[in-house]
């Protein structure tokens, strides 16, 4: 009869975050439990009703593919969960009702975090996937003044994201295969410039075939940014770095939005100071 908090989606086998929760949980002495939870479309409905009744469950982070069918069930979208269009945490609130939210987006910025708080002349990202993490990253990079292009399978959907989440900037759409072949473009100065390559795609992870993209599309000193965690070294990164670029790979990202979501299910920030420790167990 502990507290408890969820990471429900469907499949869900796969998911870090029972590991990621449970260290930090140990670390601080608290007495409560993080697990996972097979959750299917058609069972999302009952989950959240027998959830509520439940005065020992604390919340849930929310992965695909019920990031944006959850919204008309909770009770409040809280910021800037209704910017983006998608929830990935939930909190079971104390006085009654369901609130959600989005981590994603800051869990995203958080290793960018030292460039961000420079001032730059330009900033570009290059941004590959119109699925549920783009729109968190879309929405984040837009805000952090960043001119974008959206590459995805079916360009129309990359262009309707961006006049949905970015409508105010000069950015582009473009197809998948864009990237994929070479270009003679000769870039210009980027001196004082921040230019980020972001996968926001499951292509590389285990079991599907790598992100095709030719380093040619990125300036001098981009820096290549994957959100796949399995593998954690993934097929774009190792090109990256063999092109001279700077890497971020996908456990940045997915502790990072795991440690706000922590704070809400727990009330006590994470001690960030293991993450060594924490990555390494998350790599065995």
């Amino acid at each position: 009869m502990r507290p408890y908090a969820e990471v429900i989606g469907d499949p869900i086998a796969h998911s870090k975050s029972p590991k990621i929760h449970n260290f930090w949980l140990a670390k601080l002495g608290i007495d409560a439990d993080y697990r996972a939870c097979h959750v299917t479309p058609d069972q999302l409905p009952a989950y959240l009703a027998a959830r509520r009744a439940d005065p020992l469950w604390r919340g849930c982070n929310v992965t695909m593919p019920h990031k944006q069918a959850i919204i008309p069930l909770l009770d409040r979208i809280d910021p800037p969960a209704g910017e983006i269009g998608a929830v990935n945490t939930v909190r079971n609130e104390a006085g009654g009702g369901l609130s959600g939210t989005n981590t994603d987006a800051s869990g995203f910025l958080e290793p960018l975090k030292r460039d961000l708080e420079q001032s730059h002349y330009f900033r570009m990202a290059r941004i590959i996937g119109t699925g549920g993490a783009a729109r968190a990253i879309i929405t984040a990079l837009a805000n952090q003044g960043f001119t974008l292009v959206v590459a995805g399978r079916d360009p129309g959907k990359a262009q309707a994201l961006l006049d949905e989440l970015a409508p105010k900037g000069e950015h582009h759409a473009a197809p998948l295969t864009h990237f994929a072949e070479p270009t003679d473009f000769a870039f210009d100065d980027r001196e004082g410039c921040l230019d980020l390559i972001v996968n926001a795609t499951s292509l590389g992870m285990e079991g599907q075939p790598p992100l095709a993209f030719d380093w040619s599309h990125a300036p001098p000193r981009s820096v290549a940014y994957d959100i796949v965690t399995v593998p954690l070294d993934t097929p774009l990164l190792q090109t990256a770095r063999a092109a001279g670029h700077r890497t971020i790979d996908g456990l940045s990202m997915l502790i990072g939005q795991a440690a706000v979501a922590f704070e809400r299910f727990f009330g006590v920030a994470p001690p960030r100071e293991h993450d060594a420790e924490l990555r390494t167990i998350l790599t065995q």
